[in-house]
């Protein structure tokens, strides 16, 4: 599933869209293709892991789920897109994701202070709703698209290694310092996230995830599904420390 930063990649990427009036539109989605022939492209936005292209009186919002994948101004030869927008400046071919329209302005349906990747980004309302939940675990705060919009699975893994916290921590009983960490972190790794994709050296960069060894201790790190969203975690019982209420 693309996380927040390669969402971030795909907007500057198909750039060049942005005034392009829709000449053909193709594709197997259900949706009314019809209502985007004519259409000219105002903005292309991004919300987390939503990919938001703007016209004029609607948008069309588009999430990769977790095998979503696109093509700017080419093809993938033999598959047929789920939504393919056609003009003078180019193409956008989008597969196996899912798309639907919005009605309703972008800026009311999105608080951009929510996203890690925004410029409106607010760390103090993410320390507040986390504060309102002290129950939830580690693991699946950061993942919470309300709290961390873009944060994904990698992230998530690497920024808990990074301040040392436990996936199964819960975020009540992390010290004031360790849940500052934890928002800071979310942000800063993903544009470390961004800098390494751009450089295709994303990787390389990974100290836990789908990793076997702890790049700190040497300890074999553990693995498995956890928390409420059963994403695999990787982490190291050694250095990371488990923070619960009891």
């Amino acid at each position: 599933m693309p996380e927040g930063p390669s969402i971030v990649i795909l907007r500057e990427q198909a750039a060049h869209l942005v005034g392009m009036r829709i000449d053909a539109v193709e594709g197997n989605t259900r949706l009314d293709k019809g209502r985007l022939e004519g259409q000219r492209i105002l903005a292309l936005r991004s919300w987390g892991k939503h990919f938001l292209v703007e016209f004029r009186a609607f948008s069309l919002r588009v999430h990769f789920l977790l095998f979503g994948t696109y093509r700017i101004d080419e093809r993938r030869e033999g598959v047929t897109p789920r939504l393919s927008l056609r003009g003078k400046r180019g193409e956008l071919n989008l597969y196996a994701c899912s798309v639907r329209y919005i009605d309703a302005p972008l800026d009311s349906v999105y608080d951009w202070r929510s996203d890690v990747m925004a410029d409106a980004w607010d760390p103090r309302l993410a320390l507040r709703k986390l504060r309102a939940h002290p129950g939830l675990l580690a693991c699946d705060a950061l993942l919470d698209q309300e709290i961390f919009a873009g944060v994904g699975n990698i992230i998530k893994n690497e920024v808990l290694f990074r301040i040392r916290v436990h996936p199964l921590s819960e975020v009540g009983a992390l010290p004031a310092r360790r849940l500052g960490r934890l928002v800071r972190e979310s942000r800063n790794y993903s544009f470390d996230f961004l800098a390494w994709k751009r450089a295709f050296v994303l990787k390389k960069h990974w100290l836990v995830h789908t990793r076997s060894i702890c790049p700190r201790c040497g300890s074999e790190l553990e693995n498995g599904k956890l928390g409420r969203t059963q994403r695999r975690s990787f982490f190291c019982l050694r250095c990371q420390d488990l923070w619960r209420s009891s």
